[in-house]
């Protein structure tokens, strides 16, 4: 008989969220045991979510148990455990799994078999978001190995894109006709009503043909829709997503009733009618979907100025801590790493006079190497950062052009939604070429890649917020960029007053990655990309590479 026990309450770590959310489901697939000296007893797992935005009073909490297997070595869990995806955090994850020996409830009274560490991003980004990890914690012995999978739920992707218009509606207007628009309710369980929608007001039009417009499909199941005229009130009809879904005919030509005109008037027959023109429902993809199909994101990260030998200088080389340059490239480096098939970052820096004639270079591989500027993983990225500081004399002006244009041109040859470009510059100069600067990122805007900006040290940033399109689109002479792709954040609003350095460079990676999904998403819409699909569990290698390349 399978031993039963109480399972661990769940602890939810809440967070302000300012994006779409995206629940992740983790799932223990298959877990390959090495053989228990004494029994094969009854096999549990337990699941510890790590948050380091929560330091450090939640740095830890106990996110749940597995169901309790029966003697086996290659126990398949059936529970599986839901969690809050944020691309731009490192959610660290551990796996500890016991031999279970007795009825207790308390974790420490059973045999510890081993354990596993992981962030949630490298499960995610691993080939098919699924990922094979040994085991260990039990010195001198081989624990076996677990297999993890994510996947992303969703009730509903499908997104409805339909046209609406109105025939001879009420007059409401004293002096003219009406201004109509539609307001859409959804029908909730309880028998209440939540708007959904609203079109535009269409002015002094009695047969007024609002614009298309996209709204959720489970938004549609059944809803309402009152016409107004400028808050006053036309009339209203129903319809389901059933009847939508029939597109434009004789079945989706709907009567406007106004319950009070109806009342008093015997001779009432309608206050107009609507007709539906036009229905179409399309899958709204994720950033996921797009990181489980394989998308490779290629990060050029760069930096720029300061004397590293005075202990002033910002590039300054502490033997006791970090300087902001290397905290900045850490701090985002450590999170985009874990979506990386080879790990592999080409880093440039951008002002410097290089040797051996003092060639002055506002583009130049951080490595030294013009033919191959790749480093290995952030480790590499922050070692031939500090080489460089040996190296070279770094000197101004502070041009951000160079750098746009020489990434955007690798862009520029990759178009079919197959690798993403994701720019970080770091620097403590304000920008001397923002016009040319203005040019490269419209340019830039059409290409498949973003660029972050971060502000290091005192000096006034207030020209680089031009370039972050947030509330005004970024232009050059007279064209607009397609995309907003710049985000621009000074590091100086994200140090922590108890210098503690992690939490520190966490705010910093949730501020500056939080817009690099819907980047993403917004360019593969625009050119019409759809994620390839993810490939099958028995094409997955033992040691996955990982599917996105940073």
């Amino acid at each position: 008989k399978t031993l039963k026990m109480s399972d661990v309450p769940l602890i939810y770590l809440y967070n302000i969220i300012t994006h779409s959310l995206t629940w992740i489901l983790i799932t223990f697939t298959y877990t390959s045991l090495l053989h228990w000296p004494f029994t094969y007893g009854w096999i549990l797992m337990t699941f510890t979510y790590t948050s380091l935005l929560h330091w450090p009073k939640a740095w830890e909490k106990k996110y749940g148990r597995t169901e309790v297997i029966d003697n086996t070595l290659n126990p398949d869990f059936v529970r599986k455990f839901v969690l809050d995806f944020f691309f731009e955090e490192k959610q660290n994850l551990r796996f500890d799994v016991y031999n279970v020996d007795t009825r207790s409830s308390n974790i420490s009274k059973h045999d510890f078999l081993g354990q596993t560490f992981c962030t949630l991003g490298e499960i995610i980004g691993s080939t098919g978001s699924r990922m094979e990890r040994t085991l260990s914690g039990i010195p001198g012995k081989k624990c076996g190995t677990i297999i993890l999978a994510a996947e992303e739920l969703s009730n509903c992707r499908d997104i409805a894109t339909m046209q609406l218009c109105a025939n001879k509606l009420d007059k409401k207007d004293f002096f003219g006709k009406s201004d109509p628009f539609l307001v859409f309710y959804r029908s909730n369980e309880d028998g209440t009503f939540t708007i959904c929608h609203k079109t535009e007001v269409v002015k002094n039009n009695l047969n007024p043909v609002w614009q298309p417009f996209t709204i959720p499909v489970r938004a549609l199941y059944l809803y309402g829709e009152p016409v107004h005229s400028n808050h006053d009130f036309i009339g209203e009809f129903t319809t389901s997503y059933r009847e939508l879904s029939r597109g434009q005919s004789q079945f989706n030509v709907y009567e406007v009733l106004n319950p009070k005109k109806k009342g008093k008037k015997k001779k009432y027959v309608n206050s107009g009618t609507v007709t539906l023109l036009s229905f179409k429902v399309e899958s709204e993809y994720t950033f996921v979907d797009f990181i489980r199909g394989g998308i490779r994101c290629v990060p050029d990260p760069s930096v720029i100025a300061g004397n590293p030998a005075q202990p002033t200088s910002l590039h300054y080389m502490s033997p006791y801590q970090m300087n902001t340059y290397a905290m900045a490239l850490k701090a985002v480096g450590e999170i985009i790493q874990d979506y990386d098939s080879d790990k592999l970052f080409p880093a440039y820096g951008f002002g410097a006079k290089l040797p051996p004639d003092g060639k002055i270079s506002h583009a130049f591989p951080l490595n030294g190497n013009s033919e191959d500027p790749n480093c290995v993983g952030i480790e590499g990225v922050l070692e031939a950062y500090f080489q460089s500081l040996r190296t070279v004399q770094l000197y101004g002006p502070t041009n951000f052009a160079p750098v746009i244009n020489q990434v955007a041109c690798s862009a520029q040859e990759v178009t079919d939604g197959s690798q993403y470009f994701v720019l970080l510059m770091i620097t403590d100069g304000v920008i001397s070429d923002m016009v040319q600067t203005k040019e490269a990122v419209v340019n830039a805007s059409s290409l498949p890649m973003s660029i972050i900006i971060v502000g290091v040290g005192p000096a006034e940033f207030d020209a680089m917020e031009e370039l972050d399109g947030d509330e005004v689109r970024v232009s050059s002479r007279g064209r607009f960029a397609e995309r907003d792709i710049v985000q621009f954040v000074p590091f100086r609003d994200y140090i922590d007053r108890s210098g503690n350095q992690i939490l520190s460079m966490a705010r910093l990676a949730k501020d500056v990655l939080a817009e690099i999904p819907e980047q993403l998403l917004s360019f593969m819409k625009s050119k019409g990309i759809e994620p390839r699909p993810a490939p099958p569990a028995s094409c997955v290698p033992n040691k996955p590479p990982g599917s996105m390349r940073i």
